[in-house]
């Protein structure tokens, strides 16, 4: 079987990468007149996580439901693991796994009754069965429950024997559509880690789409989609800087003093009544240097780097409004994506 699927991968419209694990070009999708997708293009690399950012109805499901052959595209084309979604949907289906937003467990099950379940589903061989149980179980350290229903488990623990469920094929994509939605902050730390570990043991290429921001900042590349389009793409931190420059606040004793020194220095700067504003690239690398310059003056420093919020309104004139504002990720799993960087 594996043969002839491999003869018949897709190649691809001229241009495209054969590097790319998943690739669209000039996707769309209508549904009457409305359009929900609109000539969305980009490309995700083997192991990276890909962030779709946007809001609900921006069009994130509808191109992953196309990704995943749940939805046929109107214009366009995409491949999946070097398959085309149209004409090889089953080969893509053979090698992806999907986290849909609402659960789709048999809670009258036990965790393994699932995965056993999924293993015949997806045809993984009867003599690894036992072995891929054991092993995704205890990725997302669910094994000491494997034995129970999942009726008795928590949202989180159902939605990381999900994630569970849609490794066990080993798949080359791993699909997470609004993962955390619904969950406590404590219950998105653990989904989390569960994440980074999958994506560092098993370099698998994970495809996440979410309207959190603090949570697209975990992904090595990012694609914000607005009204069905694709309005930039880069990593979080090509989008902030495209947007503009670090502010450094300085607030001092001195602030007209202080201004001039700094502008006499070379640096652009900004006299305002409550602070002397310098406007830099890398602003905390510049903080030694402007608090020697400002001298004594100095009474405290604040360094401003502009956010994914910030690049969201650059690009869409708007905010996305989170359904639960309060969902923000603990300090702990923030330092550890900047220090992933």
């Amino acid at each position: 079987m594996a043969g002839p699927e491999t003869a018949q991968r897709a190649s691809g419209p001229p241009g495209t990468s054969a590097e790319a694990v998943v690739e669209a070009v000039g996707l769309g999708k209508r549904y009457g007149d409305v359009t929900a997708v609109r000539e969305v293009s980009f490309t995700i690399r083997r192991g990276e996580i890909f962030a779709f950012l946007g809001p609900n109805g921006a069009g994130k499901t509808t191109t992953v439901k196309i990704l995943c052959t749940l939805a046929r595209p109107t214009a366009g084309w995409a491949s999946v693991a070097g398959f085309d979604v149209e004409r090889q949907p089953t080969a893509v289906r053979r090698r992806i796994g999907l986290v849909f937003q609402e659960q789709t467990l048999d809670d009258q099950l036990t965790a393994e009754q699932n995965l056993r379940f999924h293993a015949v589903l997806y045809h993984v061989p009867h003599s690894q069965v036992a072995k891929r149980i054991d092993e995704v179980l205890r990725l997302v350290e669910l094994d000491e429950r494997r034995h129970d229903l999942v009726s008795t488990f928590s949202g989180g623990m159902a939605r990381r024997l999900e994630i569970a469920r849609g490794m066990l094929h080993t798949p080359a994509v791993l699909f997470l559509d609004e993962p955390t939605i619904g969950l406590d902050p404590q219950t998105r730390t653990v989904m989390w880690e569960d994440v980074l570990r999958l994506r560092r043991q098993k370099q698998m290429t994970i495809f996440l789409t979410t309207h959190y921001m603090d949570e697209a900042e975990y992904a090595d590349r990012i694609a914000i989609i607005d009204h069905g389009a694709v309005v930039a793409t880069g990593t979080p931190d090509e989008l902030k800087r495209r947007v503009g420059e670090d502010t450094v606040d300085l607030a001092t004793a001195d602030n007209t003093g202080v201004t001039a020194r700094l502008a006499a220095a070379g640096y652009q700067v900004s006299e305002r009544e409550e602070a002397v504003v310098v406007f830099t690239r890398d602003g905390e690398s510049h903080v030694p240097q402007l608090i020697e310059l400002a001298g004594s003056a100095v009474r405290s420093v604040h360094v401003h780097r502009p956010s994914l919020d910030d690049v969201f309104l650059h690009y869409t004139g708007r905010q996305i409004r989170e359904e639960h504002p309060s969902h923000t990720l603990p300090a702990r799993m923030r330092a550890h994506t900047a220090r992933r960087r």
